[in-house]
């Protein structure tokens, strides 16, 4: 679904539709840090337990999106391969990265969250300093204006000055950084394990309840303890 200049049906303007006892509608952008596999597995989950996403993709971001992942065309088919219910479509929509007057670029359009994911240092920069030039910086400069959740995940190493001053402005600002930083403590064995550890992680700080494998269970018997 494509995004529009005003709401015209419930998916854009008013209250999400009752697909869950409590479903949430939570804005995603991928910008141009390496990460796409974050991205795309994150939108897939939000989707597939019937939440709603408003996806923005910046210019870097869709050069990502090809160069790791094949896609070709922003569209539910080419992100959300795997989805076999035809009604998630429904509820992931699409908006143009130089769209400034798209819906989510207003506090007046109600959402649970926002999460930039891959967060690459030119857009934190941007968040940072309210240079809102494009529609992903922009809705993330509105999140934060209305004291929504948002969180960034930069997906960058090692870190310079520039970075972490911008960390610091974010963090006060309400931001939440949340470094592409998996853990390994429960042993992946597949990249896929890995990334499901980050989206996991994602999840919870959006209050979104998953199965994927993020927690440590301490066993009671510690071998040569």
């Amino acid at each position: 679904m494509s995004s529009t200049l005003g709401p015209t049906n419930g998916s854009l303007g008013g209250p999400p539709p009752p697909t869950l006892s409590n479903p949430k509608r939570i804005v995603v952008g991928v910008s141009g840090a390496s990460g796409a596999a974050y991205a795309l597995r994150l939108i897939e989950q939000l989707l597939i337990r019937g939440h709603e996403v408003h996806l923005v993709v910046s210019d870097y971001g869709r050069r990502l999106l090809f160069d790791e992942a094949g896609i070709t065309h922003l569209d539910f088919a080419n992100l959300c391969p795997t989805i076999a219910d035809a009604k998630a479509a429904d509820r992931l929509v699409i908006h143009p990265n130089k769209d400034v007057g798209a819906v989510i670029a207003s506090g007046s359009f109600l959402h649970d969250g926002m999460v930039v994911v891959p967060c690459s240092s030119t857009s934190l920069g941007a968040i940072a300093t309210s240079s809102g030039s494009n529609l992903l910086t922009r809705a993330a400069m509105v999140t934060l204006k209305e004291r929504r959740p948002l969180i960034l995940c930069h997906r960058e190493t090692p870190l310079n000055h520039i970075d972490i001053i911008n960390y610091q402005n974010l963090s006060l600002a309400g931001a939440i950084i949340c470094p592409t930083n998996p853990g390994f403590y429960l042993k992946p064995k597949t990249i896929e394990e890995i990334v499901d550890f980050m989206v996991g992680k994602i999840m919870d700080l959006l209050r979104v309840e998953h199965d994927l494998k993020t927690r440590w269970e301490h066993s009671a018997t510690i071998q040569g303890a």
